[in-house]
C-alpha cells in the first residue's frame, strides 16, 4: 500500500515540531551547567521519562518485536535484571555522585583514584558509545528508507542534522523536554499499533493467543543451566543487573541525567520508576512482535532481516494517518536517543578531557592578571569560550556518529544485539573500575588501571574469538576488573597514596 501525502505531511510534522520544541530552549544555555546539566532544576519524572527514552532506540522499537517474532517473551528476564540494577545503583553509587558538583561520572574516578584513571575511563566511554551509538543511528535508514524511500546515507543525514539542531541550542534542558514528548510520541504509538494489528489479524485476540501459546511465544522464564543460551533467567538477570549497574551507573549517557535532578532523593526516584516504565515499554514491543508472528506466519527470513518486519508491516498494511504516526514514533526514539548521546559525548568530551589539559596553560597566561575585575572579566570571557567550544564539540561528535552509521551499512545483522554487544565490551571494566573504588579502600590508581585493561582485553577476547553469549560479557568482565585491579593494588600498595571518597 505504501505511504501517501497525509502520512508523509504528518512526518513532516513531527520532524519540524520537535526541532523547533527544543529550540525554545536556546536562550537559557548560558553557563556549562545549564548547558550539560540543564541547571540541575528538572524535576523526577521528567528525568525518568528521558532515561526511558535514552536507553530506547530505533533499533529496540523495530529489533524487539523481531526478536519476538523469531523466539517468545524470554527477553523479559533481562528486563527484570534492569530493574535490580537500578536498586543497586541507587544505594551503592549515586550518593557518591551527589557528594560534589559533578558534571560527569568520570569526575568521581579522578577523587579516588587520580587523573590519569579518569582520562582512561572517560576514553574507553567516549570510543565505546560512538561505536554503539554508531549502530543506533544505522537503524534509523532502516525505517526511514522502507518509509520514505530515500537513499539509507540520506536518510541517516536528515535524522542527524535535525537531532544536532536543537541539541546544540538547547543542550541537556532541550534533550529532557523533546524526550518527554518523543517517549508519550512512541509509546502512544505502539499502544496504536497494537489495536491496529488485533484488527487486521483474522480472528483477533482469540487466534494471535492460539497461535503464539501453540509456538510457545508468551514464554517468559528459561531455567535451563546452559551457559551458551543468552536468555536464560540467570544470564538474563545476572546480565541486566550488572549491565544497568554499569550503564546507568558508570554511563555519561545515563548519569548526566541523573546529575540533572534537584537532589538525591528525586534522583533515585527518577531512576527507579523509569524501570517500571522499562518493563512495561519492552513487554509492549515484544507483543507487537508475536502479534505479528501471528499475522505472517512465515520465516522471518521471507522478510531479509527480523528487523524489517515491523516497518514493513507499518508500511504495507497500517490504515494513512496510523501508518504515519507510527512511523513518527519510531523516528522519536530515535531522535531521543542521538541527543541524548551528543550531549554526553559532548559533555565528557569537554569536562574530561579539554577543559582539564587547557587548564595548566590558562593558568600560566594569566599570571600577571590580579584582581576582582580582572577575574570577572576572565570568567565571563571562559565561559562564553567554554559554551562555544561545548557546541563545537556536539557538531563533531554527530560527524562522527553519520560516519559510523554509514560504515554499518550491509555489515549488521540483528541490531539489538550488535548494539548490546559493542557496549558490553566497555562495561565490564568501567563497572569493575567503579566498584573498586566505593567497596574497597586498598585500591590505588596504578592497579585499578591495570585491572582495568585485563577486564577490557577479556571482553574483546570474548566477543571476538568465542561463542560465549553477550549476555556474560559484562559480568565476566566485571569480575576480572575488580579481581586483577584488587591484587595489583595490594602488590602496589606500598607506594601508592590511597584516598577514599
Amino acid at each position: 500500500m505504501g505511504l501517501n501525502h497525509l502520512d508523509f505531511a504528518i512526518i513532516a510534522a513531527y520532524l519540524v515540531g520537535i526541532t523547533l520544541f527544543g529550540l525554545r530552549f536556546r536562550k537559557r544555555q548560558r553557563t556549562l551547567r545549564d548547558y550539560f546539566l540543564a541547571g540541575r532544576d528538572i524535576p523526577w519524572w521528567a528525568i525518568a521519562l528521558s532515561i526511558v527514552a535514552a536507553e530506547t532506540s530505533t533499533l529496540t522499537i523495530i529489533s524487539i518485536p523481531g526478536l519476538a517474532y523469531d523466539t517468545n517473551f524470554t527477553f523479559l528476564q533481562v528486563v527484570l535484571g534492569y530493574i535490580v540494577g537500578r536498586v543497586i545503583i541507587s544505594f551503592v553509587l549515586l550518593p557518591h555522585y551527589f557528594k560534589g558538583d559533578l558534571y560527569t561520572a568520570y569526575e568521581l574516578i579522578e577523587k579516588r583514584f587520580g587523573p590519569h584513571l579518569r582520562t582512561l575511563t572517560s576514553g574507553l566511554f567516549l570510543l565505546t558509545r560512538a561505536a554503539a551509538e554508531g549502530v543506533r543511528v544505522y537503524a534509523v535508514s532502516i525505517v526511514v528508507s522502507i518509509a520514505l524511500g530515500t537513499g539509507e546515507v540520506a536518510s541517516i543525514a536528515i535524522i542527524t542534522l535535525l537531532t544536532l539542531i536543537y541539541t546544540f541550542e538547547g543542550g541537556l534542558a532541550a534533550v529532557i523536554w523533546t524526550d518527554v514528548v518523543q517517549t508519550a510520541i512512541y509509546l502512544g504509538g505502539t499502544l496504536l499499533g497494537i489495536a491496529t494489528l488485533i484488527h487486521f489479524v483474522p480472528g483477533g485476540w482469540t487466534h494471535i493467543h492460539q497461535v503464539a501459546a501453540a509456538g510457545d511465544k508468551f514464554r517468559v522464564f528459561d531455567f535451563s543451566l546452559s551457559i551458551w543460551k543468552p536468555y536464560t533467567f540467570w544470564a538474563g538477570v545476572i546480565f541486566g543487573a550488572v549491565f544497568v549497574t554499569a550503564s546507568h551507573g558508570t554511563d555519561q549517557l545515563i548519569v548526566q541525567r541523573l546529575l540533572a535532578a534537584r537532589n538525591l532523593r528525586q534522583s533515585k526516584a527518577a531512576l527507579l520508576s523509569s524501570g517500571v516504565a522499562i518493563l512495561f515499554q519492552f513487554a509492549l514491543f515484544l507483543l507487537v512482535g508475536v502479534m505479528l508472528f501471528a499475522y505472517y506466519m512465515v520465516p522471518s527470513a521471507n522478510f531479509g532481516k527480523a528487523d524489517r518486519i515491523y516497518p514493513t508491516f507499518i508500511v504495507t498494511h497500517m490504515p494513512h494517518g496510523i501508518s504515519g504516526l507510527l512511523i513518527a514514533a519510531i523516528l522519536a526514539a530515535a531522535m531521543s536517543n542521538l541527543s541524548a548521546a551528543l550531549n554526553s559525548l559532548s559533555s565528557s568530551t569537554v569536562m574530561d578531557l579539554y577543559l582539564r589539559l587547557r587548564a595548566p596553560a590558562k593558568a600560566f597566561d594569566r599570571r600577571d592578571r590580579t584582581g576582582p575585575a580582572a577575574n570577572a572579566e576572565d570568567n565571563q570571557i571562559d565561559e562564553q569560550q567554554r559554551m562555544k567550544i561545548s557546541r563545537l564539540s556536539t557538531v563533531l561528535w554527530a560527524i562522527v556518529l553519520f560516519i559510523l552509521a554509514v560504515l554499518c551499512l550491509h555489515r549488521v545483522t540483528r541490531v539489538v544485539e550488535v548494539g548490546l554487544q559493542i557496549a558490553s565490551i566497555s562495561y565490564g571494566a568501567l563497572l569493575g573500575v567503579f566498584l573498586l573504588g566505593v567497596l574497597t579502600r586498598r585500591a590505588n590508581q596504578t592497579g585499578a588501571i591495570i585491572g582495568m585493561l585485563c577486564g577490557f582485553t577479556t571482553e574483546v577476547y570474548l566477543w571476538r574469538f568465542t561463542q560465549v553469549p553477550f549476555t556474560w560479557y559484562v559480568a565476566i568482565g566485571t569480575a576480572v576488573t575488580f579481581g586483577v585491579g584488587y591484587i595489583a593494588s595490594g602488590l602496589l600498595s606500598s607506594s601508592a597514596k590511597i584516598k577514599s571518597f
